[in-house]
């Protein structure tokens, strides 16, 4: 293994270790003793790689918000099912990306990490993945409404706020109950939404409980 590698190597071992610790302990209380010990390297090693707690937990959420987007493509980016017009793709998509997102949230401890730095009052988050996940709810939701795919009388900013705060809900609460991120629980809240949610003529034909895990991106 190359001198570069070998950086490259203990730099990601940091990176995992900073996130394990700031989701178990928050930003504040974390240390980086901690996150040097639990990435089997030296302070010194960790100083040599990021200059202070805070450069770690930028990482992170670089490495957070790279994922995130891996599961929630930019709706401008999906141009094949913009260009084909079909009306309950939309909604299909927001219910597919949602169950992908409570997945890899029990899976993918720098996701959590990024999203709990977020929240994190002592922390001032530069990579907000919780509001990038809201505007794409909000965008996807536009995208409903010009399809004709929403109910008479919804309002794609009404559905928003209820959408998003509910699957911000769900992040919330399974970090201390892990069955929050369950798809059966993302499937109970589709079923409550979707008779409400979508247009008459799409009854059925939205599946609460998701299609085929959606194929998710991984940052290169």
């Amino acid at each position: 293994m190359t001198k570069q590698e070998r950086a490259a190597r203990t730099r990601q071992a940091l990176i995992r270790s900073a996130a394990e610790v700031f989701d178990q302990e928050g930003f504040a209380p974390s240390s980086l003793t901690s996150i040097s010990r639990r990435a089997g390297v030296s302070n010194g090693a960790l100083h040599f790689h990021f200059v202070n707690k805070g450069a770690l937990a930028e990482e992170v959420e670089v490495e957070a918000m790279a994922i995130l987007r891996g599961i929630a493509d930019p709706w401008s980016e999906n141009a094949e099912a913009e260009a084909d017009g079909d009306a309950d793709g939309s909604l299909q998509t927001l219910v597919d990306t949602s169950h992908a997102l409570v997945v890899r949230l029990q899976r993918d401890v720098i996701l959590r990490a990024g999203f709990g730095l977020s929240a994190d009052a002592t922390w001032k988050s530069r990579s907000d993945l919780r509001q990038y996940w809201v505007d794409w709810i909000d965008e996807g939701l536009s995208v409903a409404a010009r399809r004709g795919a929403l109910a008479d009388g919804v309002q794609p900013e009404d559905a928003t706020t209820v959408v998003a705060a509910a699957t911000v809900g769900l992040e919330a609460l399974g970090r201390t109950d892990p069955r929050w991120w369950d798809r059966r629980t993302c499937t109970r809240l589709w079923r409550l939404l979707l008779p409400r949610l979508a247009a008459d003529h799409l009854a059925g034909r939205v599946r609460a409980e998701g299609g085929e895990e959606p194929p998710v991106r991984e940052p290169v």
